[in-house]
């Protein structure tokens, strides 16, 4: 697994460097082939904080642990890709036995009602919006405006779709999309 550690607002030391790359080492028993993590280790408050994405295969794992000290986040994270990957795997494998049983049944006239998937997610409302162009900042006061967490806009400037949205540490964000 190729390792990618960016410190922010905190010296890290080469020690937790190393603890980090050696935990996260550990999931490299569910990828095949190149993997890649991008760990984001700082602080905020009083705590510090360890956020990993992994990419793999057209996946994206992601997680983000606060805790005392970063080793101990570590741990966390490493925990909850794991949980991630399982639940996704396992996500996967019902998938795939529900579209076999389907297909024999199919192939063997049985009737089959379908049933939903308890992987599935069920969408339960639809909503359709007029997006007029606006610069971020808009977006922003609109989003909050809203009382929202997100909020899709269309930028003024380069006519591009983009959502703004508001992080955990109060700042905002913007999602882009790569074409």
């Amino acid at each position: 697994m190729k390792f990618t550690i960016i410190a922010r607002k905190i010296e890290l030391k080469d020690k937790s460097k190393e603890y980090i790359e050696k935990k996260l080492s550990k999931l490299d028993k569910f990828f095949k082939g190149d993997s890649e993590a991008r760990i984001v280790v700082g602080t905020i408050k009083d705590l510090e904080y360890v956020e990993a994405n992994v990419y793999s295969q057209g996946m994206v794992y992601r997680a983000e642990v606060s805790d005392v000290d970063v080793c101990t986040a570590a741990d966390k994270i490493v925990d909850v890709i794991e949980r991630q990957i399982r639940k996704n795997k396992t996500r996967l494998s019902k998938k795939i036995k529900a579209e076999t049983d389907w297909n024999e049944k199919m192939i063997s006239g049985a009737d089959y009602s379908g049933g939903e998937d308890k992987g599935e997610f069920e969408i339960v409302k639809t909503k359709k919006f007029a997006i007029k162009p606006m610069t971020a900042n808009e977006a922003v006061l609109q989003m909050n405006l809203l009382g929202h967490n997100f909020f899709v806009f269309k930028d003024s400037e380069t006519n591009d779709m983009r959502v703004v949205y508001k992080r955990k540490d109060g700042k905002y964000a913007i999602i882009e999309s790569v074409e």
